[in-house]
């Protein structure tokens, strides 16, 4: 073997600007093998060895470990094969980052305690599938032998908490708030009995999309008012409420119901209960779904106007 072609490990640590110390644990490690030795004993090496050394140092800069970066030098596994896998695992990584990134700044501005710290990050570190487990498990627990209403809690179970990830820190504590929200019986029971309202008074097909826009034709009248903390104050508003009442007893059939008030009240007081309204409000938080606008202040706007009209009876008779 032409001798000239041999480089000691001083040698080929100046060439590829690496340390001997790190020339000799590559060559230790079988990364860099040597090709001969000299009279005194010292290791040398080929030509091969600048090329495995460059490309050692290249796929250790990329986060491969010494065990793939040897494999990949013995072409025991391709360098396309391991990008693919090694950009897989960073995807992980960077998930895990992301989450661990969020929690932090969840914690930074929430200020908990180690126990709510430890809540925090066991909640928020669970999978995907043990997410939806864990709202399944509730919505199974919150509609058990309630069979009058599956349209209702097949929307349970399809609308489940998706935590991005890369998830803000938002998302992060509405999440947690979710998951312990679920924990609790006035959410189970604010659900139940919003089913068990809706499966009593079904709303005739067709019906949802005057309801949506009546909603919006309350709130355009009352947002003025609702925004700057004035309640209705003249009869003119309570007559608008029995105007925009008899809407909504038309749209739902109820029209010709003696007791249409207390009908309308109940309805928006089943869908204004403010543990199934923060359930929804979390959910879309989560989900980065848009905000559902709340219906509380028409549930405010037609409880002081009816009230007022029922004042304004009074009077009258009394006069």
């Amino acid at each position: 073997m032409d001798r000239d072609t041999l480089y000691s490990i001083g040698e080929l640590a100046r060439r590829t600007g690496l340390t001997v110390k790190t020339v000799r644990f590559y060559s230790d490690k079988g990364i860099v093998p040597p090709t001969d030795r000299s009279p005194a004993g010292y290791r040398l090496y080929g030509l091969d060895a600048l090329a495995r050394l460059d490309l050692a140092r290249t796929l250790r800069d990329l986060g491969l470990d010494l065990a793939t970066v040897r494999k990949v030098l013995d072409r025991e596994a391709s360098i396309p094969e391991v990008a693919e896998a090694h950009a897989n695992a960073l995807d992980v990584q960077i998930q895990t980052l992301g989450l661990r990134r969020a929690v932090l700044r969840a914690i930074a501005s929430r200020g908990p305690t180690t126990m709510e710290m430890d809540l925090m990050h066991r909640l928020a570190t669970l999978s995907r599938a043990e997410r939806h487990r864990l709202v399944s498990d509730f919505v199974d627990d919150a509609f058990r032998d309630l069979d009058d209403n599956p349209e209702f809690v097949a929307l349970m179970r399809s609308a489940l908490p998706e935590l991005p990830d890369d998830p803000a820190p938002e998302q992060v504590e509405a999440w947690v708030e979710l998951a312990e929200l679920c924990q609790t019986a006035d959410l189970r029971i604010a659900l139940r009995r919003t089913a068990e309202d809706q499966a009593q008074k079904p709303s005739p097909q067709g019906v949802s999309a005057l309801h949506d826009a009546l909603d919006q034709a309350m709130r355009e009248r009352i947002e003025e008012a609702v925004s700057a903390g004035i309640l209705p104050a003249f009869a003119e508003d309570a007559s608008r409420a029995e105007t925009l009442g008899g809407l909504y007893g038309h749209a739902f059939e109820r029209a010709d119901d003696g007791d249409l008030r207390r009908w309308l009240l109940a309805r928006l007081q089943a869908t204004t209960d403010p543990h199934a309204e923060r359930y929804w409000h979390l959910l879309a938080t989560i989900n980065g779904w848009p905000a559902s606008p709340t219906l509380a202040p028409v549930h405010t706007w037609f409880t002081t106007a009816f009230a007022m009209s029922d004042d304004d009876d009074h009077q009258g008779l009394m006069r």
